[in-house]
């Protein structure tokens, strides 16, 4: 399936004292090629339920900020959006199980609670 997604990048040299360092453009270029690359590769060999689970515990971020460090000192590397441009084929029978692992069967759930 085809997803695009936004990343952030906040660029900043060590012992920097103004607020903003800019890359030159030919940097700027190297970042997201490197970024794409990266995004490309996690997307490509997980389903959807994974990506995100990528995206809360910032998994891509600090790849991407580790492997550009060498090309320009980043901080702050966020994806803040995702979207889905063609979607997936989806088996019902997958469909269907995803669901039933979310649903708790009728006996482990708790007791009613007498109200005084």
């Amino acid at each position: 399936s085809s997803r695009v997604l936004w990343t952030l990048a906040v660029t900043q040299l060590p012992n920097q004292i103004k607020k903003f360092a800019y890359a030159k453009s030919s940097q700027v270029r190297a970042i997201r090629k490197k970024m794409t690359d990266i995004i490309t590769s996690h997307a490509s060999k997980c389903d959807i339920q994974q990506l995100v689970s990528k995206f809360v515990h910032e998994i891509m971020g600090k790849e991407i900020e580790k492997s550009c460090n060498s090309i320009y000192p980043l901080q702050n590397v966020y994806i803040y959006r995702a979207k889905i441009l063609k979607a997936p084929k989806m088996e019902q029978s997958k469909l269907m199980e995803l669901h039933s692992a979310d649903v708790t069967p009728v006996d482990e759930q708790g007791k009613k609670v007498a109200t005084a």
